[in-house]
């Protein structure tokens, strides 16, 4: 898997919105909360996409935009976000290049997608990996934290 200090690869997916997001877009600008998710409108994943809002306000003034990247369609996010009311991009990697792209490992013995949320900082650097399937609301606090201290130390 990659590991914080290293450069975030960068990629472009489709949006709910039928734009084109490229986390190139961001460098120079804005810090990405880059999660990855196994599957719409599951329990566990409604439970994260859902704290994501609830807190997305926070990580804007934190610097950050937040993205959310699963398997499911284009249509299938909207669905999910219109559902929710989800205010941040849900990007469709249809043939899951992006996960490997990122290393995302699959879990529960190779028959789920896993669940990690990367920080990326304005320079495309990888500041944080957090990988947990189980742990999902675990995710935007982690990530949230990882903002706090990053923004106390400049």
């Amino acid at each position: 898997m990659l590991q914080p200090g290293e450069l975030a690869p960068d990629f472009s997916l489709p949006t709910t919105s039928g734009d084109t997001f490229r986390l190139s877009d961001y460098r120079g600008k804005r810090a990405v909360v880059l999660f990855f998710y196994p599957k719409d409108d599951t329990p566990g994943c409604t439970a994260e996409a859902c704290l994501f809002r609830d807190q997305y306000q926070d990580f804007q003034d934190l610097g950050a935009e937040v993205v959310g990247v699963s398997s499911d369609s284009e249509a299938s996010h909207q669905r999910f976000a219109d559902k929710h009311g989800l205010p941040f991009p849900l990007l469709a990697d249809a043939g899951g290049q992006v996960r490997k792209l990122y290393q995302v490992p699959r879990a529960m013995l190779g028959l789920l997608p896993g669940r990690v949320t990367f920080v990326i900082d304005e320079a495309g650097v990888i500041q944080y990996i957090f990988n947990s399937l189980s742990r999902a609301t675990d995710h935007v606090a982690q990530a949230r934290q990882v903002l706090e201290k990053r923004g106390q130390v400049r």
